[in-house]
């Protein structure tokens, strides 16, 4: 993609990122928060990942376009080897190879950190509607992840049930 530059996220990016991220709590059930979360308190969860884990911006023109992140996929120290990541991606930039961009970019940056296994746990419905759709699903599947597992109706917004599909991917050998 032309004019496409991935770089570390910095604290100065926090209102624009969270722009992107605030369009998915107030209209979708992508994520299941309720409410948009305070520009501080946006920072503060920018800070502590950025603090041991790689947190990246796509910008297209100088705009950001997208963010994605890792954290740990469990606290216990058995688990750091694993990472789970997020992506969330401006609404007027999706299926154009940002996401893609994020995801090779922070995978590079976790294999060298001695990262083996990556997750991601995706909102999907039983039927598509006007808040949820299997997209990301989709697009996790191309990337090499894997279903792993699915808790049902598990999280509850805009008064229907949705679903958690847990993914995985191997990015090292054991």
């Amino acid at each position: 993609m032309d004019n496409l530059e991935i770089r570390l996220a910095t604290l100065e990016d926090a209102a624009d990122i969270l722009k992107i991220y605030g369009y998915y709590v107030e209209n979708t059930a992508i994520s299941f928060e309720y409410k948009v979360p305070e520009l501080d308190e946006f920072k503060r969860r920018i800070e502590k990942t950025l603090r041991k884990y790689p947190y990246f911006v796509a910008l297209i023109n100088n705009k950001i376009a997208g963010f994605a992140y890792a954290a740990p996929f469990n606290e216990r120290e058995a688990y750091k080897y694993s990472a789970e990541l997020t992506v969330y991606i401006d609404k007027n930039h999706k299926k154009q190879g940002v996401g893609r961009s994020l995801y090779e970019k922070i995978e590079i940056e976790l294999k060298k950190a001695g990262i083996t296994n990556l997750y991601a746990r995706i909102a999907v419905p039983e039927v598509e509607d006007e808040y949820l759709n299997f997209d990301s699903l989709r697009f996790h599947l191309r990337l090499g992840f894997r279903q792993v597992g699915k808790f049902y109706r598990c999280g509850c917004k805009f008064d229907r049930w949705y679903s958690l599909i847990c993914v995985e991917k191997l990015i090292i050998e054991h």
